[in-house]
């Protein structure tokens, strides 16, 4: 349905009762301007679950004066009288369908996040870019071709820059190309996990299996002209900062062999899920079956009435288990530490026929259902999780609240483990809620109580031909071992090889488990090198990862701007502003659980220093890396002649 057309009365009717009221509302006053669609009666009761209640805690007779009243415009078919709200009935808007304060500091970012505004960065008015990039014929070279890849690609596709992306795999997509487990899913709602930009996809489910998020990932490269500019199945085996040219010497390996490319700029577009972490067992090379981190799951392995034992309790373990537990003769699990997992209603549920027409044909219904998936999945829980100097109890939680939480989840446990205290003394986590990743409970408790399944947590020793031994020296067998231990997440971009001003290999500056960088984004003796989804940017609070892309992707392409229209050569940040920059993010983290006294997880590294998570509120980081800021960066000049064969004046 177009702005200006009428739908077919039934479909419409049909689908009005499937509606989320409290969107309908922000539909109606969009397409009317009438206030009183904001004010009481119309006020949705405050609702905080992940999947809201539709009815959204209206009275049957206003429920049926809504949903009245939204048939009667739609089928009107007359032009919205609002498109954009603009920043204040924006902060008017959200307040009024989530029924709570919302900051005005989150209207900018809301406006973009549901495309009322577009994210992607222009030029300054007046600038011919197109005869500046002509002349100055600047290029950008990319590695990894997911979310960050398209995202960035996207951002330069719309300046008219031009660049490369190197994709090692077969296809864009990234991790969710490379992960082909079974039950792998997304644990952040589709309708917030997607792209600000771009065609907005029919998803299946709120939660939606790699297959369909790896289709969209594919389906978004190709409508943006992305996928034209990667090379798939090209390894960059690294890359050379070119002191006297001020270029980078990028080294490539595709089907036709080895080569070097030489770029202005270069962007890392690789995940922190991208390198997988195996724990060496002892004696596995004696193990016959197959035994593998999950990111390498054989195509086609037949587990069907085998015995197969999982390393590991965290997120892909809980996915590949609820899967795969009642198809296995046996499912060992081999548990160092146990997890929160929060109850998630509606987590398989599929998204019907009716309400997938609403968010296809409705004008605004798609923009609003989004923001408030994202609202929920926002900011809302990282005043939670500060600590209280004065909590008596840091080791099981980190303030009143954050106790609340703990209580609510262990009463949850205990209800799904009832009748089973030996499975229970293993399940409840001694450290505070959201240390540690929080999980998605999509069927974990209910495959530990199945008979075939056995939660191990004595510590393994070694495997022995088919045996896995733990220290205790029980045998256990099996044909198949999922080592399900994690990734590397601290090596990011020096995985690459980079060698910066002089030679300095990013290795050798970061060390075996400490990057940093400054606004996560840049770093000292590296120029014009940027990093999308760097050193703590990681969500550990809430929020979509893409959300994070899209940051730091129209950070990297507002600097790319400003270094055309001023003529400049070269940016670097400053060991200054870096440090600072480090020093901010160490200070808040020491307030946050993540930095709980013996509290191990992968956020932190060798020394404690958390360098996964990040630290900051949503609209606090889209804020932070909104605009290029030079003043904290070196930069190099073009000469002035140059700079005049280029238009710009420097």
């Amino acid at each position: 349905m177009t702005e200006a057309s009428r739908p077919e009365p039934q479909q419409l009717r049909r689908s009005l009762e499937a509606a989320d009221l409290r969107v309908l509302l922000m539909v109606l006053f969009h397409m009317t301007g009438d206030g009183k669609w904001l004010e009481p009666p119309y006020r949705p009761v405050r609702d905080v679950t992940l999947i809201a209640d539709p009815a959204a805690g209206f009275s049957e007779d206003v429920q049926a004066q809504i949903r009245q009243a939204a048939f009667e415009v739609l089928s009107a078919g007359k032009a919205p009288a609002l498109r954009d709200p603009g920043d204040e009935t924006m902060v008017r808007m959200m307040t009024a369908c989530l029924s709570e304060r919302v900051p005005p500091e989150y209207a900018g970012m809301m406006r973009e996040e549901v495309g009322f505004i577009p994210r992607f960065v222009d030029w300054t008015p007046g600038f011919d870019a197109a005869a500046a990039l002509r002349e100055r014929k600047l290029r950008v070279g990319i590695v990894g071709a997911g979310a960050a890849g398209i995202t960035i690609g996207s951002n330069l596709l719309e300046l008219g820059v031009d660049f490369t992306i190197f994709e090692k795999g077969p296809d864009v997509g990234g991790t969710w190309r490379e992960h082909r487990y079974p039950g792998c899913g997304v644990d952040t709602p589709n309708h917030a996990y997607s792209f600000s930009f771009g065609s907005r996809y029919s998803w299946s489910r709120y939660f939606s299996t790699r297959e369909q998020i790896q289709d969209y990932m594919r389906g978004i490269a190709a409508e943006t002209g992305v996928v034209r500019h990667v090379e798939l199945n090209t390894l960059v085996r690294g890359a050379r900062w070119n002191d006297d040219e001020a270029t980078w010497s990028v080294e490539v390996e595709g089907p036709d062999g080895r080569r070097t490319e030489t770029f202005d700029v270069l962007v890392s577009a690789i995940g922190q899920l991208s390198k997988p972490w195996r724990m060496p067992i002892r004696g596995e090379e004696t193990f016959p079956g197959a035994i593998f981190h999950p990111m390498h799951w054989p195509d086609g392995l037949a587990y069907e009435d085998k015995r197969v034992a999982v390393v590991g309790s965290g997120a892909t373990s809980m996915q590949i288990v609820s899967e795969i537990c009642d198809k296995v003769e046996k499912l060992t699990i081999y548990q160092r530490t146990p997890q929160w997992a929060r109850p998630i209603p509606k987590y398989h549920d599929e998204i019907s026929e009716d309400q997938q027409w609403l968010l296809r044909e409705v004008p605004f219904y798609a923009e609003w259902f989004r923001l408030t998936m994202l609202w929920r999945y926002g900011d809302g829980l990282l005043p939670t999780l500060r600590k209280d100097p004065d909590w008596p109890h840091p080791a099981r939680s980190v303030n009143m609240t954050n106790e609340r939480h703990r209580i609510d989840m262990e009463r949850y446990i205990e209800q799904e483990l009832e009748g089973r205290p030996d499975l229970l003394a293993k399940s409840i986590p001694p450290y505070p809620p959201y240390g540690k990743r929080i999980l998605l409970d999509a069927g974990w408790y209910a495959a530990l109580r199945r008979d075939n399944v056995e939660l191990v947590t004595e510590r393994i020793d070694h495997i022995d031909g088919s045996a896995v031994v733990t220290a205790d020296g029980r045998r256990r067998e099996a044909d198949i071992v999922v080592v399900s231990t994690g990734y590397d997440v601290n090596s990011l971009t020096s995985q690459l090889d980079v060698r910066g001003v002089g030679g300095v290999d990013l290795r050798d500056v970061w060390g075996p488990d400490d990057p940093h960088a400054y606004k996560s984004a840049a770093v000292p003796g590296f120029p014009n090198l940027f990093i999308i989804y760097g050193p703590n940017t990681g969500l550990a609070h809430g929020g979509s990862a893409i959300f994070m892309d899209e940051c730091g992707a129209r950070y990297v392409a507002d600097f790319i701007r400003v270094m055309v229209e001023d003529g400049i050569r070269t940016v670097e940040a400053t060991p200054e502003a870096t440090q600072a920059y480090t020093r901010r993010v160490d200070e808040e983290h020491a307030s946050l659980v993540w930095t709980s006294p013996e509290l191990n997880s992968y956020y932190r590294n060798s020394k404690g220093r958390v360098t996964s998570a990040n630290p900051w509120r949503l609209v606090d980081y889209w804020r932070l890396v909104h605009e290029a800021d030079p003043e904290n960066y070196a930069i190099g000049y073009l000469d002035e002649q140059e700079r005049r064969r280029v238009g710009t004046t420097g």
